[in-house]
């Protein structure tokens, strides 16, 4: 059953919100009166998570945002709480899933397989592959349009874009947060929430299937060759475009206006393009196949440092 979101307010509601708000310092305000989540819909939601809730008013406040308590400030059944739960559960659960997986590999690569695992864009996926998402409550006036954006380029990547993709983070956040719901409702096993992730999440990203950031990959293209490595991000308030100079030459470029870490990225991503196309394929794979440990274990941040 899908989601029917509530009607948009009439002027009269508007002017009686003024008036309650005018009444009320707006931190003292009273929780303006949220409708509770249907019977229907958490026996939806239980549906596609493979898991029956012993406390059904867990599964609305995992999915409830705080933006659904406006124009009041957020209530305390929110998902936030369940969010950091889940967070928590879910990292732990991974570790030990590629530790066991993968029993000779060191911890640079089991850190990467961990995090490609549980992050916000793998994690965004799996709400909107089970439709998770159609259950969202909310009154974000951006939000449904910044998820359809990220649902229509989801099939240029099969498992994950590394970087290139700008998934609403309130997606990964439900996830997270009714998985935090699973681990309290049955009392903190984590065997049940596992095999309920293990259902939403497969395939797993696997280290056949695992890429590489874009930025990362370029730095060690260029440490191995002895290239110089340039990130320009001139004028970033007036166009949000970024340049990748390498020995001074332009090599790529990429503007994106919502968040300039995707913009980085896919200039990153363009200079590589452009590298394999005028080098060749080969040479620059073969280039950064041999990666130090120290760069192996570098995050983004890391890695921007030593440009």
């Amino acid at each position: 059953m899908e989601f029917i979101p509530s009607p948009s307010p009439s002027p009269a509601d508007d002017d009686d919100a003024m008036r309650r708000e005018q009444l009320y310092p707006r931190e003292d305000a009273p929780p303006g009166f949220v409708p509770p989540m249907s019977p229907a819909d958490v026996s939806a939601v239980e549906a596609l998570l493979g898991y029956e809730f012993a406390d059904k008013a867990l599964v609305e406040q995992a999915l409830t945002h705080g933006s659904f308590y406006y124009p009041y400030r957020p209530g305390e059944s929110t998902y936030e709480r369940l969010e950091y739960l889940g967070d928590g559960v879910l990292t732990c659960l991974m570790s030990r899933e590629v530790f066991l997986t993968y029993r000779d590999l060191p911890p640079g690569p089991l850190t990467r397989l961990r995090a490609a695992n549980v992050d916000k864009e793998k994690l965004a996926r799996v709400a909107v592959d089970h439709g998770i998402h159609r259950f969202l409550r909310h009154k974000a006036p951006q939000l449904d349009g910044q998820i359809d954006d990220f649902i229509k380029e989801l099939c240029e990547y099969q498992y994950h874009s590394d970087g290139l993709l700008d998934a609403p983070k309130v997606l990964s956040d439900i996830v997270e947060s009714l998985i935090g719901a699973i681990y309290l409702d049955s009392n903190f096993n984590q065997e049940v929430v596992w095999r309920v992730f293990q259902n939403l999440a497969n395939p797993f990203i696997s280290l056949e299937t695992l890429g590489k950031h874009p930025v990362s990959e370029l730095l060690e293209f260029c440490q191995k060759t002895r290239r110089g490595l340039k990130i320009v991000k001139d004028g970033w308030d007036k166009d949000l475009k970024v340049d990748v100079l390498v020995d001074g030459e332009l090599v790529g470029s990429a503007i994106y206006a919502q968040k300039k870490e995707i913009a980085q990225n896919r200039a990153a991503k363009a200079a590589l393009d452009k590298l394999k196309e005028t080098m060749g394929q080969c040479q620059v794979e073969s280039a950064t196949s041999e990666v130090p440990e120290s760069l192996d274990r570098l995050d983004l941040a890391g890695a921007l440092k030593l440009r």
